[in-house]
């Protein structure tokens, strides 16, 4: 059976505070490590100081709004406060890639594509642009959400415009598109069939290409308008879905890509180079070097199941490069759990489900996501042939039973655990009087 665990911010911090207080730190001494430094300078996994216990987690607020925008956010309430608890303020660095940027990108779309239905139009000029995305950016930070999403999400006001795509009146949409096929193709779509029959998305891309010959002024590179016309389509496609069903449809389409890419930044290799190569001499020095540049990897962003299979094949590659041909993820006993964030003492990572999820918001303990703990899994080495796993043909079924990495036992039990973050906010200002 599957193990799961829900942690709760509580639990992130007083585990965190536990461990570096704790006299029997597990870290390695100084002189074991590589002078190795991330390429970026990921955003702290844990706040310094959990709020009070006396204080709600979500302290909604009043946003001062433009009174410019035309859009209509309140009839969209469900949507945004979903949006607001998947990018959390501290939470919304480590859950852009999985669910924070996917789930406002699906928001805006149906906000827009709603709107439409007033004004027969499936953008907003440039000027109404920027007075909805402050706007919207006030309601969410007024929910609990990060006031940085426009820098985490790579968001601006041309997101809700037309961009270079020629066509936003939904008459002359419709006259361009085979609606019916569209609609038959993404009207249910199975999260895990989508990704790799792509029925729905090839509809998308034929609509997306339809309306692109609109244009007078071809582009040197014409995937640029392409994907900016996919925008457009999946704005008149949530016209035609109720919210949920359109939520679920976007959320599964971004997934298929999500899936697809390791979203890691792997910084440079020569301590692992230098002591892992030679048929593996001396096998302390390398795991060493191993257990320290994946130290590195851990601090970036929580990533889901697939994505660790990516993780795994793009560094395994990696190091074939470095003429590395011994499998030292097994000699190593480095497991998919290792890619991804880790919890208190780290001997469990956070991989998240493959599939769609939410950040959950309860009155009592706070924000809280699911991971999947399947932490034991090994990390598959990629065959001297393989350049990438396939989404469709993973090395490893995920989920799947914890397979024992290592000699040590597991450190959790099957099921879900939950803490109340209450309780253990007292227990943290307990640890830091």
């Amino acid at each position: 059976m599957t193990r799961r665990a829900e942690f709760e911010l509580g639990f992130f911090v007083v585990l965190q505070f536990m461990f570096l207080l704790s006299p029997c730190s597990s870290e390695k001494p100084v002189e074991f490590l590589p002078k190795i430094s991330p390429d970026t300078s990921p955003q702290p996994f844990l706040p310094f100081i959990a709020p009070s216990p006396m204080v709600p987690y979500i302290n909604s607020t009043i946003p001062k709004l433009s009174g410019l925008c035309s859009l209509n956010f309140t009839a969209s309430e469900s949507l945004i406060q979903t949006t607001s608890h998947n990018c959390w303020t501290v939470f919304a660095p480590l859950l852009a890639n999985v669910m924070c940027c996917p789930q406002l990108d699906a928001s805006l779309t149906i906000i827009l594509g709603k709107a439409s239905k007033e004004t027969g139009l499936l953008a907003l000029n440039r000027t109404q642009s920027k007075h909805c995305l402050s706007d919207l950016e006030q309601i969410l930070v007024g929910k609990g959400a990060s006031s940085q999403l426009g820098r985490i999400c790579s968001l601006h006001s041309t997101n809700l415009t037309a961009s270079s795509c020629p066509v936003i009146n939904v008459e002359e949409f419709e006259t361009m598109v085979d609606t019916s096929k569209l609609l038959s193709a993404c009207e249910k779509v199975d999260p895990v069939k989508e990704c790799c029959e792509q029925a729905c998305q090839n509809a998308i891309l034929d609509a997306a290409t339809n309306i692109t010959l609109k244009a007078s002024e071809p582009l040197t590179d014409n995937s640029e308008r392409i994907n900016d016309c996919k925008n457009i389509v999946h704005r008149w496609l949530a016209t035609k879905l109720d919210p949920s069903q359109a939520k679920e449809t976007l959320r599964g389409l971004a997934n298929c890509k999500i899936n697809r890419v390791c979203p890691l930044v792997f910084p440079h290799m020569r301590h692992i180079g230098d002591n892992c190569s030679n048929e593996l001499s001396n096998q302390t020095s390398c795991c060493n070097a191993m257990e320290s540049y994946v130290s590195h990897l851990q601090k970036q962003t929580l990533i889901t199941n697939l994505q660790a299979l990516d993780c795994a094949t793009s560094l395994g590659t990696k190091l074939q490069k470095l003429n590395i041909t011994k499998n030292i993820f097994s000699v190593c006993h480095i497991s998919l759990k290792d890619f991804s964030l880790q919890v208190g003492n780290q001997e469990s990572g956070c991989l998240l489900p493959s599939l769609p999820s939410d950040a959950i918001f309860d009155k009592d303990s706070g924000i809280s996501f699911t991971c999947d703990l399947n932490d034991n899994i090994p990390a598959p080495w990629p065959s001297s042939s393989q350049s990438s796993a396939s989404t469709c043909k993973k090395p490893v079924r995920i989920p799947a039973l914890p397979a024992a990495a290592s000699s040590q036992p597991s450190l959790y039990n099957e099921g879900v655990t939950r803490l109340v973050i209450f309780v253990l906010s007292m227990v943290l200002v307990m640890l830091l009087s």
